[in-house]
């Protein structure tokens, strides 16, 4: 019994469960009703389902194991699934999964026929008919295409097989295949709608040619790889000869043509433009920066780079996670794109010390991670920082917050009110961070203390400080703690934290209640009661057996403003509240929000709608704004 018809057997058997009310409101369309038959409940999931999961698989999707571009599809199913508000049971899922495994790397609903060995003879009429020629009987076969464009996708991937072309220009297909069988297609203008036939015999007539084409692909590749290599020790030899052409790159890749030439001519090489070109940029990627990883540090829209072994590597792209075609050639290639950008820091990275952080020139935070620690090889981890600093402007066009609410950040960092920025992992705190840094008044002394240096203050009398780990005996670290404490003796008029998750927490708080105001830093927490909270364990991790009401006096004393970010599940950055601590009531600190982010539902692209509105109540902090001379109108807190 064949896989349909097992499936249609189960479907069946199952029919008064539950879960057969499905539906789906895509163009006024809905699944088949219980009365309808297994196939076309399965052919409408697979068409509603498909462009959703196609277009989410990388370029190259066809070039995967099995197994990999198994767990994507089955990634894209959920995706497509959650998206469009349905529910589809196990059974219909594994189907879906090879249906659009065979779409990718096969002949999509071809693929069962070409490989039964009974089916002589298949004929496609069109997208929804198509008949079967099995031991000497012509059958309707139940499966279909979804539409034109899917037949016309099936029908070139048989023309690239085979060598041919097939278009409006080219119209007709006729083909000899290996097993003595044939292909005919013909396409628009010369028949109505596509058409196919395939004669062939027991087995599949392009399982071979597939073969061949894979052995090619794979020869080319070696030949590429050889190229490469060579080109690379050539190009390294004149730098030797000639450091100055690391900073000339148009007379480095004057010297990468005329040696390309030479040696595709000796290799006697048939390269297509594309293909030069492409392997010249990534030679000179290799030379001048990061390898494979360069064009997506150069791709302004990818905020985030996530490398999961040498052969899988994620971004995201306006606040989505996508997997990309990128890929390293082996685990010593991408060992070699992390010595590259550890070896200027003076950092290293080997089985003793598998995790370390770092920098790239830009500001972009980098941290690594590799066996044994790592299972899937060394995963690198690239938080990208725009060449230009986002300023309060973009965030509020972004809609990340309002102009009222910025009007009144703004004056809480110049009456230099102490502020906390909490929120989840990549919640945009550093970002906020860096735009409230903008407003501090340049005549000021800043001290920024950081575990791997990313702020990017714009004023001029600004002392970076950076934690340091051991050294390889395991000695001469320096902790934030170390670094918050001596810039005490700096003379701060400011001390900006890039994060608190330990003892320096202490030395923060004491800061700002020993007249170091104006101070900033940031904390992960999910809300401003759970980030007091984490407060308290944090000064508790410092050694000190300090009572918890003298942690919360200081505590209160210290922070003035706390602004909480969120990532949203449409992968925008928000800030939800914005609260003023107020003081203490006994032993519990006492807070007001004075902005509060209100959820108005979704729109049509499935993006949260919502605003950050005043709750109405008046800030304790205004008459500091009045004491420094900073005018704020009452209004921007009336609801």
């Amino acid at each position: 019994m064949s896989l349909l018809r097992r499936l249609e057997k189960l479907l069946e058997d199952n029919e008064t469960s539950s879960e057969k009310e499905l539906k789906i409101a895509t163009d006024g369309k809905s699944l088949p009703s219980e009365g309808q038959s297994s196939e076309n409940r399965l052919l409408s999931l697979r068409d509603q389902l498909m462009d959703d999961v196609l277009a989410s698989l990388p370029a190259g999707a066809e070039q995967m194991g099995d197994i990999p571009l198994r767990n994507l599809i089955d990634d894209a199913i959920t995706n497509a699934v959650q998206r469009l508000g349905l529910t589809i049971r196990p059974e219909e899922r594994r189907f879906l999964v090879e249906e659009f495994l065979n779409d990718v790397k096969g002949f999509g609903p071809l693929e069962r026929l070409l490989n039964d060995p009974l089916v002589t003879r298949i004929t496609v009429n069109s997208p929804s008919e198509i008949w079967v020629e099995r031991m000497g009987t012509m059958q309707r076969y139940d499966w279909a295409f979804r539409d034109e464009n899917h037949l016309m996708r099936i029908i070139n991937r048989i023309a690239q097989v085979l060598g041919a072309r097939i278009d409006q220009r080219v119209p007709l297909l006729d083909k000899t295949l290996p097993d003595g069988g044939r292909v005919r297609a013909k396409v628009p203008p010369l028949s109505p709608t596509p058409t196919l036939s395939i004669d062939k015999g027991p087995e599949n007539p392009f399982a071979y040619l597939l073969q061949q084409r894979m052995e090619r692909q794979k020869w080319q590749q070696d030949a590429i790889d050889q190229l490469r290599q060579s080109l690379q020790e050539r190009l390294m030899q004149d730098i030797e000869r000639d450091p100055s052409l690391l900073h000339e790159r148009d007379r480095l890749i004057r010297l990468l043509e005329s040696a390309f030439d030479s040696e595709v001519a000796t290799r006697n090489l048939v390269l297509s433009r594309a293909e030069r070109m492409q392997l010249q940029l990534s030679l000179i990627n290799e030379i001048l920066g990061y390898g494979p990883l360069q064009p997506l540090l150069d791709d302004p829209e990818i905020s985030e780079i996530m490398v999961n072994g040498p052969f899988q590597v994620y971004v995201e792209r306006r606040g989505k996670v996508e997997l990309t075609g990128v890929r390293f050639r082996d685990e010593q290639h991408l060992m070699r794109i992390i010595e590259k950008i550890l070896l200027p820091l003076g950092k290293r990275v080997d089985e003793r010390v598998p995790m370390v952080d770092a920098r790239l020139p830009d500001g972009s935070r980098v941290n690594v991670v590799i066996p044994p620690v790592s299972l899937n090889g060394p995963c690198v981890t690239i938080r990208k920082f725009s060449r230009d600093p986002l300023t309060m402007s973009d965030i509020i066009s972004l809609g990340t917050l309002t102009p009222e609410a910025a009007q009144f950040l703004q004056a809480a960092v110049q009456a230099k009110l102490n502020i906390l920025i909490t929120g989840g992992t990549a919640s945009g705190k550093t970002t906020l961070l860096n735009i409230l840094s903008a407003f501090i008044p340049n005549d000021e002394r800043i001290i920024t203390i950081e575990d791997t240096a990313e702020l990017q203050l714009r004023q001029d009398h600004v002392v970076r400080l950076e934690a340091r780990p051991p050294n390889i005996e395991g000695v001469g670290e320096v902790t934030i703690r170390d670094l918050v404490r001596n810039a005490l003796r700096m003379r701060p008029d400011r001390i900006i934290v890039g994060e608190c998750r330990g003892g320096e927490a202490l030395d923060m708080l004491q800061a700002m209640n020993t007249g170091h105001e104006g101070s900033m830093t940031t904390i992960h927490a999910n809300n401003p009661r759970e980030a007091l909270s984490r407060l308290e364990t944090m000064v508790l991790m410092a050694g000190m057996d300090l009572p918890v009401r003298a942690i919360r006096e200081q505590i209160a004393g210290a922070i003035d403003i706390i602004v909480h970010m969120a990532r949203l599940r449409d992968g925008s950055r928000k800030v939800m509240q914005i609260s003023e601590i107020t003081g203490m009531e006994g032993d519990v600190i006492t807070m007001q929000d004075l902005f509060v982010f209100e959820h108005e539902g979704f729109d049509e692209m499935g993006r949260i709608r919502g605003r950050l509105r005043p709750t109405g109540l008046r800030p304790k902090c205004y008459e500091r704004f009045a004491e420094r001379g900073i005018r704020l109108p009452l209004t921007i807190f009336q609801r």
